[in-house]
């Protein structure tokens, strides 16, 4: 009997465990759909000054370098803070 109880408890572990990960899933996929709406909206956002472009002939390349820079430091920024 205390063997079944044992497997029971770890069976609901488990789906505790795996209910919190469908939820961080879930909010972390909303927050991504939150920021594609709200990033077209940002004027300067892609067009800072160091972002590279190149265009000749029908031939077009652009990879935003400093706005790259800038989002990494501000996501690095985020998660240093709300670490502790």
């Amino acid at each position: 009997m205390e063997k079944f109880e044992e497997a029971e408890k770890r069976e609901m572990f488990w789906f505790t465990g795996l209910g919190k990960i469908l939820i961080v899933f879930g909010l972390s996929l909303t927050a991504m759909g939150v920021l594609f709406l709200i990033i077209p909206k940002v004027p300067w956002l892609g067009k800072l000054p160091g972002d590279i472009v190149f265009h000749k002939g029908d031939f077009g390349f652009y990879f935003p370098w400093v706005t790259c820079l800038l989002i990494s430091a501000l996501v690095t920024l985020f998660l240093y803070l709300f670490r502790k």
